[in-house]
């Protein structure tokens, strides 16, 4: 009996390495932004963000492209410093957030793209339409304490999407040609993540 506890203890021990690779992250909203910037009358282009971006991130510390990635942007919270702007881009000719009042991101594949780099594909759902995109990242960044005592890190995204992908459509032509607003837009994402504390060993966990 005592040589099989013995076992059973050595093989816990051996275990428990492998189940401490993977870490869990949570999207910190306070410093985090989403902005977007959009080619206005073919002359300049207008920027935006969106005010509340939450998540996860179950990152492998052995191998990244295990790692996992959930985020969800609240639509409503679009801002461009133009309040009758915000409210066109609210209405239904874009975003629509009354029915749609958010877009959501779910990783399906991490690959490395350099020293510190990754490429992150999923699928973006935005209006109701889901489409695969690729995140261009930086990061994550070396972990950091801060005063409070929590585990800090993050990243940095960009990518480019066409609107009328996810059916946001409308537009005006141009007298002197082109339209009002241009088809492609870019993405910046800047993310501040906090780390999850272990669930602490249950009753169960300890027999």
């Amino acid at each position: 009996m005592k040589l099989f506890m013995k076992s059973a203890v050595a093989m816990l021990a051996l275990s428990l390495p492998s189940a401490a690779l993977a870490s869990n992250w949570e999207i910190d909203s306070s410093h985090s932004s989403a902005d977007f910037s959009v080619r206005h009358m073919m002359v300049s282009n207008v920027k935006g963000s969106f005010g509340k971006v939450t998540g996860a991130i179950n990152l492998d510390d052995k191998d990244v492209t295990k790692s996992t990635v959930e985020a969800t942007i609240d639509v409503s919270t679009v801002n461009t410093n133009e309040p009758k702007r915000d409210e066109h881009l609210k209405s239904p000719d874009f975003f629509d957030v009354t029915k749609f009042p958010t877009m959501t991101f779910k990783s399906k594949k991490v690959a490395k793209a350099g020293a510190g780099k990754l490429k992150v594909t999923g699928d973006l759902t935005l209006h109701g339409v889901t489409k695969e995109v690729v995140l261009d990242v930086d990061g994550p960044a070396k972990e950091s304490k801060d005063p409070w005592g929590n585990t800090r890190s993050g990243v940095s995204a960009t990518t480019k999407i066409n609107r009328k992908d996810y059916g946001l459509a409308w537009n005006k032509a141009l007298e002197t040609g082109g339209v009002a607003v241009s088809e492609e837009v870019s993405v910046s994402l800047e993310i501040e993540l906090t780390k999850k504390a272990d669930a602490p060993a249950t009753a169960k966990d300890t027999k």
